[in-house]
């Protein structure tokens, strides 16, 4: 439940997420964009940023669990909604909702060809990842007697531009997908940005919808969606070798001035983050001290003009998410998604 007096604040900027979705359409023309929305919009709000999205064009969307989808659609009665879990959990709910589930495996794709007409199907077909997905030695023994409305898989290593995994796995999604007449695609975030042949119909973007970059650095096209701030609870000063938090990891060399502010693991900052971790306050960049605990953290000040109640900046414009993503020793996928419910979201266009 969010704080009625928070600390944090996460402010989400709607035109740079339109200006991001922009970007991939101009970037893979032709082909449908088609945002992720799964784990709330990445821990942004898939209440706030589906409805965004869809008001400027966007006609499906792909959400990862079933009751991520069902709350989907009371938000956007008219969308295209895949559910990429598959048939788990209530086959029923899928007509019920109007839901299109993601088909994993031969055995969801007996339980959707003996289920109602009415429920269209995505096949996923595995070229690669191991995860999820129907093997493409497996496809001929799949009877083609009912339209699918999409046929996809999924980049192990799109993110790593020149890694060989890409071609070979869009030489086997070429060859096992065309036995099927129906829609296809292949690319997330980063396959948009691997070239024309990865596009065919439809892009699943995710992480660069919110900000991140395709290839885990800043991207000249992808505007920061998310500005993270805490406010300063206290400044105080610190001697030479006093120490800063858990463990006293941190030692001071010389006479500093140290702040605390409002925000810990508890809201989703990684302890990760506390050895590389910089925050971005009065528009100097500084370091944090100490180690990340559950409701705080400590940066030095020294020279600064700051006071309690000042804000701090931990991600935004001055403070990437893949820089920042990096620095904990992670992908901006997990920085986000990590955010938590303690922190209020606010939304502007």
């Amino acid at each position: 439940m969010t704080s009625e007096h928070p600390t944090a604040r996460l402010d989400i900027d709607l035109s740079a997420l339109l200006h991001n979705y922009r970007a991939l359409q101009r970037q893979c023309p032709g082909a449908e964009i088609a945002p992720v929305v799964k784990a709330d919009a990445y821990g942004l709000g898939m209440a706030a940023i589906a409805p965004h999205l869809a008001r400027h064009g966007a006609r499906t969307f792909f959400v990862a669990r079933l009751d991520e989808g069902i709350a989907l659609r009371h938000t956007l009665p008219e969308a295209v909604i895949y559910v990429l879990d598959g048939l788990a959990g209530d086959p029923q709910a899928f007509l019920t909702h109007t839901l299109r589930p993601v088909l994993n495996s031969a055995e969801q794709y007996a339980t959707w060809l003996q289920g109602p007409a009415r429920v269209e199907a995505a096949l996923h077909i595995d070229t690669g990842m191991n995860r999820l997905g129907v093997r493409p030695d497996d496809l001929a023994a799949l009877p083609k007697t009912r339209p699918l409305s999409l046929v996809m898989s999924h980049l192990a290593c799109g993110d790593e531009r020149d890694h060989p995994m890409n071609a070979r796995q869009l030489t086997a999604f070429r060859d096992a997908s065309a036995a099927f007449d129906a829609p296809k695609s292949l690319a997330n975030s980063a396959g948009a940005f691997l070239g024309p042949d990865y596009h065919f119909d439809l892009i699943r973007p995710g992480i660069s919808l919110y900000g991140g970059g395709p290839f885990g650095v800043a991207h000249p096209d992808i505007r920061p969606v998310a500005r993270l701030t805490a406010r300063i609870l206290q400044v105080r000063p610190l001697e030479p070798c006093e120490t800063v938090g858990y463990g006293a990891t941190y030692e001071a060399a010389e006479p500093m001035q140290l702040a605390t502010i409002g925000i810990g693991y508890a809201d989703g900052l990684l302890r990760s983050f506390t050895p590389n971790g910089f925050v971005t306050v009065n528009g100097e960049q500084r370091r944090l001290t100490g180690r990340v605990s559950m409701d705080v953290c400590s940066l030095d000040v020294t020279g600064l003009d700051v006071q309690v109640g000042d804000e701090v900046e931990l991600l935004g414009p001055a403070q990437n998410l893949d820089a920042v993503a990096a620095a904990s020793g992670t992908i901006g996928y997990e920085w986000l998604t990590r955010l938590g419910p303690r922190i209020p979201r606010h939304y502007r266009t």
